[in-house]
């Protein structure tokens, strides 16, 4: 397909669509894109389908299919990600959201009364999303966000600043640097993926996102190892943890969790796709 020189927004899609298929690549990458370029809702471009594309967002159109076209995820090329009816500003230092972590997050909002006095802490926030997605629902609750990685949390304050979220940011490796007094909610999407997986990942993740936030150690399962050891004493006498993880590591952490925290209830939870994803720990101990 020749590449046309002032097409209409539907000419535009059309030849996108096409580079991707040649590049045996998804297509549906081709009208996140251009709603992306064009500031335009889906309404708004089916609309517009047959009015000239401004040459401006053409221009940028080209490059971004190119760089798509390269194995660049369109998130990053557009610099921002959809998440939870929330836009945050993405870039190679943090994951883009996934919509298996959305359903985290619902699950903590309709498992909590959203008129309890909340102090919650996202571990491993990334680019903020979990905990400014649970700010924007609960404004009242008090919400910590850390992370390792200094560029992360650089990309955090730029989306709480932007969508005016007052939500703490705390540099710390896990638990080791937050505050002592205890949290009502720890929630983490850690990184779950064992090395061993490599050979089965999309090629575009590997090249672009940050690997320090995608591998772990022990088949993927150390940094839940050590949130085992330690997250019982920053949780509250009735805290609860939420945790995400890969598709097959449901009944190995639930075997981890019941051991390390024997007297705690530990359920599994499975995402829409109907895979183990998710996993509570709630408190029961009394503490003196």
């Amino acid at each position: 397909m020749n590449k046309p020189t002032q097409p209409t927004y539907f000419e535009a899609q059309q030849w996108a669509s096409f580079c991707l298929r040649t590049a045996q690549l998804p297509t549906d990458s081709a009208r996140f894109l251009l709603l992306g370029l064009s500031r335009l809702d889906q309404t708004q471009l089916l609309i517009r389908y047959r009015e000239p594309l401004p040459s401006a967002v053409w221009h940028a159109y080209q490059q971004g299919i190119d760089r798509v076209v390269a194995g660049e995820p369109v998130q990053y090329v557009l610099g921002d990600a959809p998440f939870y009816g929330l836009t945050l500003q993405v870039d190679p230092a943090v994951l883009i959201p996934r919509v298996e972590t959305e359903e985290l997050v619902d699950w903590i909002l309709t498992d909590v009364p959203a008129t309890a006095p909340v102090r919650l802490l996202d571990v491993g926030t990334g680019s903020g999303a979990i905990a400014l997605a649970i700010k924007h629902e609960r404004p009242a609750w008090e919400i910590t966000a850390s992370d390792i990685s200094t560029a992360a949390l650089q990309v955090a304050k730029a989306n709480a600043d932007r969508l005016h979220l007052d939500v703490k940011l705390v540099h710390s490796d896990l638990l080791t640097s937050v505050s002592a007094q205890p949290f009502d909610i720890i929630v983490s999407n850690p990184p779950y993926i064992a090395a061993s997986e490599k050979d089965v990942m999309d090629a575009s993740v590997l090249a672009h996102e940050p690997q320090t936030a995608l591998f772990a150690d022990h088949d993927g399962l150390a940094l839940y190892e050590q949130l085992a050891t330690t997250v019982a004493d920053h949780l509250t006498s009735t805290g609860r943890l939420y945790l995400e993880f890969g598709y097959h590591q449901g009944p190995a952490l639930q075997t981890l969790f019941a051991q390390s925290m024997p007297d705690a209830t530990v359920t599994l939870r499975q995402d829409m796709a109907g895979h183990d994803r998710m996993l509570r720990v709630a408190m029961t101990l009394t503490r003196q």
